[in-house]
């Protein structure tokens, strides 16, 4: 029997070719000029669309130029100014507190250290990764709700957690590669991977997808 990772990073580097064919232009739909700016819309975008956080955004990032500005900004101003944001106390707390920290132990700028990034409230593994890879070009591998389900159907894992989903797919994935995958996978889950029913009819790598081939009761080594 041939060894389960390898099998897998075999079909996950054929899956990846084939979506980068697909989707030559998966990017990060977040938008942002600055390590700053990145972290800030990404604390926003939790449980909340990248358009409406980009419509917010687009008010903020011209008021708020530092990590002092957001660490100084009255809250009941704040809260009003992202007020069309899911949770929107909770965010204004979190993006203050954490800025706060930037200015007093990181002189106001943004780490591109994935422990220094994750002490910061508000800020998990997801957000770390984010900022390392699309404002530092780090590679790392975003795990988001899309990389969770397009992982779990291809059967490249069967944890349910997101960090060691995400230390799964680095076992799996040149360094290289681990950034532009949860692009990929986000285009392949707003296209076709759609939680909680696929459109399986529509898959590009349906041939290589043990969810599918499963549903139609075929059998194959995964």
């Amino acid at each position: 029997m041939r060894n389960n990772t390898e099998s897998k990073a075999e079909r996950l580097d054929q899956i990846y070719s084939i979506l980068t064919g697909k989707y030559p232009n998966a990017a990060l739909r977040l938008n942002f000029k600055t390590p700053l700016d990145l972290l800030i819309a990404s604390i926003l975008a939790a449980q909340c669309r990248d358009e409406r956080v980009n419509q917010v955004t687009s008010f903020l990032f011209g008021k708020y130029k530092k990590a002092a500005d957001y660490a100084s900004a009255d809250v009941a101003t704040f809260e009003r100014e992202i007020g069309s944001i899911p949770m929107f106390r909770r965010k204004t707390r979190s993006i203050k507190a954490a800025c706060e920290v930037l200015v007093a132990k990181h002189g106001g700028e943004v780490p591109d250290d994935i422990d220094a990034l994750t002490s910061l409230k508000g800020v998990g593994r997801k957000t770390a990764n984010l900022v390392l890879s699309s404002a530092f070009g780090k590679p790392a591998i975003v795990v988001d709700t899309h990389v969770m389900c397009v992982s779990s159907r291809l059967r490249l894992t069967i944890e349910t957690e997101a960090d060691r989903i995400e230390q799964d797919l680095m076992r799996l994935l040149p360094r290289e590669r681990w950034s532009q995958l949860a692009h990929l996978f986000a285009s392949l889950g707003r296209d076709a991977c759609k939680a909680p029913k696929p459109r399986c009819s529509a898959c590009p790598v349906g041939q290589l997808c043990p969810f599918l081939t499963e549903a139609r009761g075929d059998r194959i080594e995964h």
